[in-house]
C-alpha cells in the first residue's frame, strides 16, 4: 500500500467483495455518521467536555478502521487519548488535520 494513500486497499477490497453492491451504502453510512461525529468532536471541544470528546473520537476511530481509513483512524486514536487524559487544549491543531484526513478518506472511498 502507498503510505500516502488514505485507505488500506486490502481492507477496502475485502469489504467490496463481502458487501457487493451494498458497498456504496456502507460508504454513505460512514459519511453520514462521520459528519455527526466531527460535529460532536467540535461541540465537545467547545464545551470543554473531555468524555464526550473521547466518545466521539472513539466512534469515528472505529468507523474509519472498519473502512480501512488507517491514517484517519490513527489520528482519531490520538484525539481519543487527548479526551482520556483530559488534555483538550492539545486538540485544536489536530482537528484541522482530522478534517483534512477525513476529506481525503471520503474522496478516496467515493472514487472506488
Amino acid at each position: 500500500m502507498n503510505s500516502d494513500h488514505p485507505l488500506d486497499m486490502h481492507v477496502v477490497g475485502e469489504l467490496r467483495e463481502i458487501m457487493g453492491e451494498d458497498f456504496c451504502v456502507l460508504v454513505d453510512t460512514f459519511v453520514s455518521d462521520s459528519t455527526v461525529r466531527l460535529a460532536d468532536l467540535a461541540t465537545a471541544l467547545e464545551d470543554g467536555d473531555p468524555e464526550a470528546f473521547r466518545r466521539a473520537a472513539h466512534s469515528l476511530k472505529g468507523s474509519a478502521g472498519n473502512l480501512g481509513a488507517k491514517s484517519l483512524m490513527e489520528l482519531c486514536l490520538q484525539l481519543e487519548r487527548i479526551g482520556v487524559e483530559q488534555r483538550l487544549a492539545d486538540a485544536p491543531p489536530l482537528m484541522a488535520s482530522l478534517h483534512s484526513r477525513y476529506q481525503q478518506a471520503e474522496r478516496a472511498l467515493r472514487d472506488i
